[in-house]
């Protein structure tokens, strides 16, 4: 089990990071991306949970699997993934000095700013975008952050493919003639 935990959840960070590098290089090294886009490659890479999960269940489960050992192997898919992603992510702050959040500060003062918002309104959004650039400083604070940007949608994919492969008849087992 730990050998498909492993493989599938590297290959599912290797698919996520490989698609948001993509989009950075697409994109240029703009704050502000398409959050839809995001969650997308998100959940394409967290096919993977689907394929792992059934993998365990037709090779060690005989083609049959319980909800609960399927969520399982499922959220411990999703939660290698998640951690790759938070390493990777680490590395490109450290390659990047640590200039995302103050990036992401300017883009969004500068955003807020072109639509309207100034005086005290501005002020206010300063000051809570400066408050949470300092917060971003402590890896307390980031490394929880950016793991929960990912996993949540690991645990939906999660719940998902343990409903549909306790199903045997859902994708079911190949026999080897």
């Amino acid at each position: 089990m730990v050998r498909i935990v492993i493989i599938h959840g590297l290959i599912a960070g290797l698919i996520i990071v490989s698609g948001i590098i993509a989009t950075v290089v697409v994109g240029g090294d703009e704050p502000h991306g398409d959050v839809w886009l995001g969650y997308l490659i998100m959940l394409l890479g967290l096919s993977a949970v689907l394929l792992g999960v059934k993998q365990y269940r037709d090779q060690l489960g005989g083609g049959v699997i319980r909800f609960l050992p399927a969520l399982g192997v499922g959220l411990a898919i999703a939660a290698v993934a998640s951690l790759a992603y938070v390493a990777v992510w680490e590395a490109y702050l450290a390659l990047t000095d640590y200039a995302f959040m103050d990036q992401y500060v300017a883009a969004t003062l500068e955003a807020r700013r072109a639509e309207g918002v100034s005086g005290e309104a501005y002020r206010r959004l300063e000051a809570e975008l400066r408050e949470m650039a300092r917060q971003y400083q402590s890896p307390l604070f980031r490394l929880p952050m950016t793991f929960a940007e990912i996993f949540p949608v690991g645990l939906v994919v999660a719940v998902v493919s343990a409903g549909l492969l306790r199903n045997s008849r859902f994708l079911p087992a190949r026999s080897r003639a």
